[in-house]
């Protein structure tokens, strides 16, 4: 014998209307998301149902969750090798706790899925705030976070990309200009860079640093876009190096890239640095014990954070945030980067 349910929950409102939980939750609650048909839609079957709000939930759902949302849009053989993440991840953690705060991680295969989340965090009132990563030109959740403004949202990107969100980032412009002007210095007259994905900001603005310094200098630069992954370091490696006229020195734009193909240019024939020198754009325990040493971009991303974590809790407490722009970019050069046939260098050193 089945027992008839006490109660009317939002899933049997939302299944009767034919819609979904979060807009039974919208229309419920009198926020925006839904057209005004769906939310007389919801409303109806709701009060023919007899649904009822949950007193106790009402309050939860009012208190604060302690919780910050972050979704990992990333390919897991990305994810599962780079440091960055990580890093970044440890920095916002240790901050957080300190204040009592959890943070609420998803994963997502694209933005349109990771939206999907985030409306539903926004409809359930699941986080108190959200850490917007790798925010793509013309990026959709910034829209969302405009539209929705009762979760505040941090936006890891460039001000100008934010849309007018709050933002941390770091001064790629800056990067750019120290690791060409550094090549220069060595000699080399035609360097190349294998890069993230066009539709990234960041990969955007380095982009264009790239292009206005090296024609500053007077030096022939060449571009490769690919996905992070250790294979399209190697394949655009390859591509490079396959060419009757060859750049002398490569920038990676993080360290997988480049761990990566060190073993691509040693097949090929190439010595590094005599023949090549090779930069991460980003630093990593690997890039010190990799043999050779490689050359990297030290950004702190650890601190970078902790710095999210506390203009994260700033919004939550509802006090103004300003974006920022992190100037702490050192450049360790270490044995992968040299003039041309002269040997590595055992010593390491720095430039800011």
């Amino acid at each position: 014998m089945t027992l008839p349910k006490s109660k009317t929950t939002i899933s049997d409102v939302a299944k009767t209307a034919g819609v979904s939980n979060s807009a039974v939750s919208y229309a419920l609650n009198g926020k925006p998301g839904v057209s005004e048909d769906t939310r007389a839609k919801v409303l109806d079957v709701a009060e023919r149902l007899g649904w009822r709000p949950n007193s106790a939930a009402k309050a939860l759902s009012d208190a604060k969750t302690h919780n910050v949302g972050l979704v990992l849009t990333y390919d897991t053989g990305v994810l599962s090798v780079e440091s960055y993440t990580m890093e970044l991840i440890a920095g916002l953690t240790a901050e957080l706790e300190t204040e009592g705060y959890s943070l609420l991680l998803r994963s997502s295969p694209s933005h349109v899925e990771e939206r999907s989340i985030l409306k539903e965090w926004i409809a359930a009132g699941a986080v108190d705030a959200v850490l917007i990563m790798n925010v793509e030109l013309g990026d959709s959740r910034i829209d969302l976070f405009k539209e929705k403004p009762t979760v505040p949202a941090l936006a890891l990107c460039d001000a100008s990309m934010a849309g007018g969100l709050p933002a941390l980032a770091d001064d790629e412009g800056g990067a750019a200009h120290l690791i060409v002007d550094y090549l220069h210095e060595l000699g080399h007259e035609y360097i190349a860079r294998i890069a993230g994905p066009e539709m990234l900001e960041h990969t955007f603005i380095r982009d264009n640093a790239f292009v206005d310094e090296a024609a500053e200098l007077g030096l022939r630069y060449s571009c490769f876009h690919t996905d992070y992954s250790p294979q399209g370091g190697e394949r655009c490696t390859r591509r490079l190096l396959s060419l009757p006229d060859r750049p002398t020195a490569i920038v990676y734009d993080n360290d997988v890239m480049a761990l990566s193909s060190l073993q691509t240019i040693g097949k090929m024939g190439f010595r590094v640095p005599d023949d090549l020198s090779v930069v991460s754009w980003n630093d990593s325990f690997m890039c010190e014990v990799s043999r050779p040493t490689i050359t990297a971009l030290n950004r702190d991303v650890v601190r970078r954070g902790s710095k999210a974590a506390t203009m994260l809790l700033s919004l939550i407490d509802g006090r103004q945030v300003e974006s920022v722009q992190q100037e702490d970019n050192e450049l360790i050069f270490r044995q992968s980067s040299g003039p041309l046939g002269v040997h590595p260098r055992r010593g390491q050193g720095h430039m800011e």
